[in-house]
């Protein structure tokens, strides 16, 4: 359809024609996803073939020195009066031998079968004594630990052939290589994002990477209530758990379904709720000639400066069975029986729209915030050239107001409807997942997957389930988003309104 075209569809089959094209293209961005992921994996194992040739290429011409560095790191800087340099190597390869052999080994021999010796009971006089065998969590923990730390040692050692080769060339032209004062000056001015970058990547590397590689390997065990080390060893089961969670217990497979369709609905309904309903009211409160503006806004301001999680738990008190609503509704006389709104089983709808609405309380303030800067920021000429052409304030706001926000706020939108797919604090914090339903595996109506996943782990120990269910939540949220944002004019067009 060409342009033309598509300007003489009514607004109806506009949105129609927006909602079947964006369907239409997955198919296509997901090609190019899976072409973009082959041409990684091709330009990968085509970088360590090519590695592999420098590396054997630089032992054959290089000399004696730079032929030592492949066993002892450090040697070719040392050869070359880079001391403090070729110290540092040598240190790091002689603490990795030690951490090695006194420490990562036993744990890495173990980590194919995550321990093979249970926890044992001796008898001593009326009490039984432990005798601990081996400790399944601690062998994937430390042996995921002593993996990451022989990548980075071979990262290491990379970088030591390089300085010695890079060493021995210099030498032979003549020159001198650079001092550890040089280099230090060099990290304070030329590679100053290396000197500020180290410390954060440390951190992020102990304290982020290291325990996500540990929560998805735990997903391919059977970490669970009936394996709880260390009196239970637990081991490898493979794809299992995704297994269990699709096809193979009608159990999992169902309480999934359902709260995955609910996490969807919830998502959809709790970000175009807020979007919408903020973006009408921060159209109203920026109309000119209002007065109070400052007023209105400052009250919206207020609200977003009380803590969320006081908001959720002041309306969890409010909306309980002998809250202040269901006492002031009853002294009203117009109930009987206090109203279940985060209870009643038989009827889960009425939690599931509380929340929505408590939400759209919550979220439409942040909303009208972001909008209100958006809107000051539009071009007052656009409106003016429009007027002076006829147009009505409707046609203003279809062509001019809405393509504005829409445009700038997308990466917003697909940000926020992420984080409603994992918005843990509004549905714990009020309905604690209720009500309860006797046919879900440790779940109630309202739980979302990352609320579920929180009660597999605290209440049932099925770790291996949650962290399954954490993995396909990532997956979604990925892969969602990268579609999205890149089948937006956002990310198409980073110019059109500029």
């Amino acid at each position: 359809m060409n342009y033309l075209d598509y300007m003489q569809l009514s607004t109806g089959e506009k949105i129609a024609y927006k909602i079947k094209s964006f369907f239409a293209a997955i198919p296509g961005a997901l090609g190019r996803f899976g072409k973009a992921l082959k041409n990684f994996f091709i330009g990968f194992f085509t970088g360590i073939k090519t590695f592999f040739k420098h590396y054997v290429n630089d032992f054959k011409t290089g000399g004696i020195t730079t032929k030592l560095s492949y066993v002892i790191m450090g040697a070719g800087c040392l050869a070359c009066g880079q001391i403090v340099k070729g110290l540092v190597f040598l240190g790091l390869e002689i603490a990795f031998f030690a951490y090695i052999i006194n420490f990562g080994a036993p744990y890495l021999v173990k980590f194919t079968t995550l321990g093979t010796v249970e926890t044992t009971y001796v008898k001593q006089g009326v009490m039984k004594k432990p005798v601990f065998g081996d400790n399944s969590t601690l062998i994937l923990l430390f042996g995921t630990l002593t993996l990451i730390l022989i990548a980075v040692f071979i990262a290491v050692y990379i970088l030591n052939i390089k300085s010695a080769v890079k060493c021995e060339r210099i030498v032979k032209s003549g020159s001198r290589p650079n001092t550890f004062k040089q280099d230090v000056a060099l990290l304070m001015d030329e590679n100053f994002h290396v000197t500020l970058l180290a410390l954060p990547t440390l951190l992020v590397g102990c304290f982020t990477i290291l325990p996500l590689i540990f929560m998805i390997l735990i997903a391919f065990t059977n970490f669970d209530h009936g394996h709880q080390p260390p009196t239970q060893l637990f081991t490898w089961v493979g794809f299992g758990n995704f297994s269990n969670i699709f096809v193979s217990n009608p159990m999992y497979s169902s309480t999934f379904t359902r709260i995955l369709g609910w996490t969807f609905i919830w998502a959809v309904a709790a970000t175009f709720t807020c979007y919408i309903l903020g973006v009408i009211i921060a159209l109203m409160i920026n109309t000119k000639g209002l007065k109070g503006k400052s007023i209105f806004r400052t009250c919206f301001v207020l609200s977003v400066a009380v803590p969320q999680f006081v908001t959720l738990l002041l309306m969890a008190q409010m909306l309980s069975e002998s809250g202040v609503v269901n006492v002031f509704l009853k002294n009203m006389g117009w109930i009987d029986q206090p109203i279940k709104f985060f209870s009643d089983a038989s009827n889960p709808n009425l939690a599931r729209i509380t929340i929505i609405l408590v939400n759209v309380w919550i979220g439409v303030p942040y909303t009208i915030l972001s909008t209100t800067g958006i809107l000051l920021n539009i071009p007052e000429d656009l409106y003016e050239s429009a007027r002076i052409d006829g147009a009505t304030p409707i046609v203003q706001f279809t062509k001019i107001t809405l393509p504005y926000l829409i445009f700038v706020t997308t990466p917003q939108l697909i940000s926020t409807f992420v984080g409603n797919i994992n918005n843990f604090n509004v549905i714990f914090l009020l309905s604690d997942g209720g009500p309860k339903q006797s046919d879900m595996y440790n779940a109630g109506s309202t739980d979302l997957l990352v609320t579920w996943l929180y009660k597999l782990t605290m209440t049932k120990n099925d770790n291996n389930l949650a962290a399954a269910i954490g993995i396909i939540v990532f997956i979604i949220s990925a892969t969602l988003s990268l579609i999205t944002f890149n089948n937006t004019k956002s990310s198409k067009d980073e110019g059109a309104f500029s």
